[in-house]
């Protein structure tokens, strides 16, 4: 089943940005999207994930123009069926970590997964205000509370930069198993060579052009 279908995407601000971009992703899979700064990566990730309207091309989610869609519609789906995670993790600082997880699984109508606690190593702290959690700790509630929503198409970005390298990789695990588990589809923008090897398919982002490969 195909999730996700980009077709001819163009983009630019002051600049042209990059022109011509498709890509296709399949449920159970995950795409890398390696590039330097400054190349448009995070820009292609906002429009892939409904955030940004493109000067051209069309996005289709699920087989849905996104950039037809209401706000209304666009909202449910924002909601039910695409999660976002960003090296930032935007938690809301006056909860703790459990309040956190809690609001995105009762909007999603889900419960929070505690083995998902336990494989992230956050459930001894899961009851202390964000606030009082190490960075490291407040990405890996940020991704929990992203899975405890149970997404059908994952967006991160560099969503393990806050984590030593031991800690990434157990993170692209929990990745690659919930992908499996519930015939998700990712979309990775990395600037970890090493991460990006782990999905199914690789694009590099240079000179306003996206390749495979």
């Amino acid at each position: 089943m195909t999730l996700l279908k980009a077709t001819f995407l163009s983009h630019a601000f002051d600049y042209p940005l990059f022109e011509d971009i498709s890509l296709t992703l399949n449920a159970g899979e995950s795409i890398a999207i390696v590039g330097v700064s400054g190349s448009g990566k995070s820009t292609l990730l906002h429009i892939l994930s409904s955030l940004l309207s493109p000067n051209s091309g069309n996005v289709e989610l699920f087989g849905n123009d996104i950039y037809t869609l209401d706000d209304a519609a666009l909202v449910k789906l924002r909601r039910n069926d695409l999660g976002l995670i960003y090296q930032s993790h935007y938690l809301f600082k006056g909860f703790s970590a459990y309040e956190n997880l809690e609001v995105a699984a009762i909007l999603a109508k889900q419960q929070i997964d505690k083995h998902l606690l336990q494989r992230l190593r956050i459930e001894n702290v899961i009851h202390q205000k964000v606030t009082e959690l190490s960075g490291g700790q407040q990405q890996r509630v940020s991704i929990a509370r992203i899975l405890s929503k149970k997404p059908r198409l994952i967006f991160a970005d560099e969503p393990t930069g806050n984590l030593d390298r031991a800690t990434a990789l157990e993170v692209m695990d929990i990745f690659e198993d919930y992908l499996r588990t519930y015939s998700a589809g990712m979309v990775l923008v990395t600037h970890d060579e090493s991460l990006a090897q782990r999905c199914n398919h690789i694009y590099r982002m240079q000179n306003g052009m996206l390749q495979q490969g």
